[in-house]
C-alpha cells in the first residue's frame, strides 16, 4: 500500500511527485494527441511515410538535449530554473508548430512541424531532468515503485491525447482542427507550472557530499559517452544534415570532453550496459507509440486504431500502480521484471500483427501493452539504485538515450520499415500499379538499402474516398467492410493492400528489438546471482566496492 508520508523523505514529497506527475502528463497529451493527427499531415501536406516518422522522431531526439543538458546542470543551478525554461519552451513550441497551415509548400510545413515537436520534446526532457532525480532522491527506500508511479503519467497522457482525437479528430466537417486538438496540452503545462511554484526541492546525495561534476561522471565514462556520442552523430547527420565526417568529429569532441573531465575514467561496464539496453528500450516503446495508431488503424480502421491506443495505454496506466506489488509479493527483482516484459513485448508485437479483428487486436496489444509498461520507470530505478554518486546524470543521460534512440532509430526506422515492405509488397504484386502509386522521394535508413515506399497523398486520398463509400453504404443499411472495398477500383484495393502488409512486417521486424533486451536482462540476472543477488547500494557502498 503507497504511504507517501511514511516514504517520503520531505514533507512536500507528495507535492513534488504530483507535480512531476503532471508535467510528464503534458507530454504525454501532446504525444498521443500527435499520433492522432499524423495522417492529417500526411494527406494535408503530402509527406511520406519516413517523413511523419521523423516529425515525431523529432518529438523524442529533442528530448535528449533537454534532459541531459538538465540533468548535468541541474544539481549546480538548482530545479526551478529549469522548469521555468521549460515552461517558456512549451509555449515557444506551440507558436512555431501552428505556423504549419493549409496551402504552404510541403518543405516550408514540415521544417516548421519538426522544429516545433523538437522544441516541444525540449521541453519535455528539460522537466524529466528534475522529476526523475527528484522523486528517486525523495523515495530513496521504493525508488521501482515511485518512479513507476511517476511514469504513470505518460500513459495517462496518452489517454487523453488518443481521446482528444477519438472524439475530436476526424476528417468531416465536425472535426476540430488539428491545432485545437493539440493546444489542450497547454492546459497541463499551466497545472504542473502553478504545482511547482514556491517549493523548495532536496539535492541529490552525491551533490549533498559535495561531489565535483567530474565525480559524478565518472561511473559513465568513456563507456557511457560511446552510447551518447553515436546517437548524437546520428543526430547531427540525419537531423541537422551535417556531414558524416564533421558529424563524427563534433561527436569526437564531446567523448574527449568526457574523458578530460573524468579523467579518463573508463567507466562502469554495468552502466554502459544498461545504456545500450535503454537505447532499445527507447526504440521499441517510444519508436512503436509514434506509430500505434496509424498501424493499427491502417490494418482495421481509423477509429478502433485511436480506441486500441486508449485502450494500451490506460492499461499501462493501471499497471505501474503494481510495480511495488510485483517486485516484493511476486518476489520479482528490477531486473527480472524486465526480463519477463522483454518476453511478453516480443511476443506481444508477433501477436499483432496477425490481427484481423478488433477484439484479436485488444488481446495482441493486452500481451504488449503488459510487456512495454516497466520498461522505462524500472531502467532508471536500477541505475539509480547501483550508481547513486552519479546524482542526476546518469538517469537524465539514460532518458536522452531513449528518447534518442526512439526519434532516430525507433520511429524513423519503423517509418523505413513501412515504406519498404509496402512498397516491395506493391511491386511485386503489380508493377503497373505501384509506378503510379510510389513516393517522389525514397526512404533511407541507416545503411540500410534506399527504397521508394507509398505516395502518402495518393493514399490519403484512397482512404478519403473509402470512407466516402462507407458513409455512402451505412445510409444504405450496410456495414461491411468487403462491400465498401468492392466499390474501389482492382488498383486502389492493390495500395490498401500492400500498405497493410507492409504494416504487419514492421511489427515483425520491430519485435527483433525486445528479443534482443531479453537476451541482455537474461545475462544481467545471471551477473547479479553471482555477486549475491540484486541490492541497492549507498555512495559509501560504492566507493567501498
Amino acid at each position: 500500500m503507497m504511504d507517501i508520508k511514511r516514504d517520503g523523505l520531505t514533507p512536500n514529497a507528495g507535492r513534488l511527485l504530483w507535480a512531476g506527475f503532471m508535467a510528464i502528463l503534458a507530454a504525454g497529451v501532446g504525444f498521443g494527441v500527435r499520433g492522432g493527427i499524423l495522417l492529417n499531415w500526411k494527406a494535408g501536406f503530402g509527406f511520406t511515410d519516413q517523413q511523419l516518422g521523423q516529425i515525431g522522431g523529432a518529438g523524442l531526439t529533442g528530448f535528449c538535449f533537454g534532459i541531459i543538458i538538465g540533468g548535468v546542470v541541474c544539481d549546480k543551478i538548482g530545479y526551478g530554473k529549469l522548469i521555468i525554461t521549460a515552461f517558456l519552451a512549451h509555449v515557444i513550441s506551440a507558436f512555431v508548430t501552428f505556423g504549419a497551415t493549409s496551402g504552404m509548400a510541403p518543405d516550408s510545413a514540415f521544417s516548421l512541424l519538426y522544429w516545433g515537436t523538437f522544441i516541444f520534446a525540449f521541453a519535455n526532457g528539460t522537466l524529466e531532468a528534475v522529476a526523475n532525480p527528484l522523486v528517486a532522491r525523495l523515495f530513496p527506500n521504493n525508488r521501482t515503485h515511485y518512479l513507476n508511479i511517476l511514469h504513470a503519467s505518460w500513459p495517462a497522457g496518452l489517454v487523453l491525447g488518443g481521446a482528444i482525437g477519438w472524439v475530436m479528430g476526424g476528417t468531416g466537417p465536425e472535426a476540430f482542427s488539428w491545432q485545437f486538438q493539440l493546444g489542450l496540452f497547454l492546459i497541463p503545462t499551466v497545472i504542473y507550472g502553478l504545482m511547482f511554484m514556491g517549493q523548495k526541492m532536496p539535492q541529490s546525495e552525491a551533490s549533498e557530499k559535495g561531489m565535483s561534476l567530474g565525480q559524478m561522471f565518472s561511473d559513465v565514462g568513456i563507456l557511457g559517452g560511446l552510447v551518447i556520442c553515436f546517437l548524437l552523430t546520428l543526430f547531427f547527420s540525419q537531423a541537422v544534415g551535417l556531414g558524416t565526417a564533421v558529424s563524427y568529429s563534433l561527436a569526437g569532441v564531446l567523448l574527449i570532453v568526457v574523458g578530460v573531465m573524468t579523467k579518463g575514467s573508463l567507466g562502469s561496464w554495468l552502466l554502459f550496459v544498461l545504456f545500450i539496453a535503454h537505447a532499445l528500450v527507447g526504440a521499441v516503446e517510444l519508436g512503436t507509440d509514434t506509430w500505434a495508431q496509424n498501424i493499427t488503424g491502417n490494418i482495421l480502421t481509423p477509429e478502433q486504431g485511436k480506441i486500441l491506443f486508449i485502450f494500451t495505454s490506460a492499461v499501462m496506466f493501471g499497471l505501474r500502480f503494481c510495480a511495488d506489488f510485483i517486485e516484493k509479493k511476486l518476489r520479482l527483482s528490477p531486473v527480472g521484471i524486465l526480463l519477463v516484459c522483454s518476453v511478453l513485448a516480443c511476443l506481444g508485437l508477433n501477436l499483432v500483427s496477425t490481427v484481423d479483428t478488433f477484439f484479436g487486436a485488444m488481446l495482441a496489444l493486452s500481451v504488449y501493452a503488459v510487456g512495454k509498461t516497466f520498461f522505462w520507470p524500472t531502467m532508471l530505478a536500477v541505475a539509480s539504485d547501483r550508481f547513486p554518486r552519479t546524482g542526476a546524470i546518469a538517469i537524465s543521460i539514460m532518458g536522452g538515450i531513449g528518447m534518442l534512440a526512439g526519434g532516430l532509430i525507433g520511429s524513423d526506422g519503423l517509418g523505413y520499415a513501412k515504406d519498404r515492405f509496402a512498397g516491395k509488397a506493391l511491386e511485386a504484386a503489380d508493377p503497373a500499379v505501384y509506378a503510379a502509386y510510389q513516393a517522389a522521394k525514397p526512404s533511407k535508413f541507416l545503411s540500410f538499402e534506399e527504397v521508394i515506399g507509398l505516395d502518402g497523398a495518393k493514399l490519403g486520398a484512397i482512404n478519403k474516398n473509402l470512407n466516402a463509400v462507407k458513409g455512402e453504404l451505412a445510409n444504405e443499411g450496410v456495414t461491411d467492410l468487403e462491400a465498401a472495398l468492392e466499390r474501389l477500383t482492382p488498383a486502389e484495393r492493390s495500395v490498401l493492400d500492400a500498405s497493410i502488409t507492409g504494416d504487419r512486417k514492421t511489427l515483425v521486424a520491430d519485435s527483433a528489438i525486445p528479443a534482443t533486451m531479453a537476451l541482455i536482462f537474461l545475462l544481467l540476472m545471471v551477473y547479479f546471482k553471482s555477486i549475491g543477488g540484486y541490492q541497492r547500494v549507498t555512495i559509501a557502498e560504492e566507493n567501498d566496492g
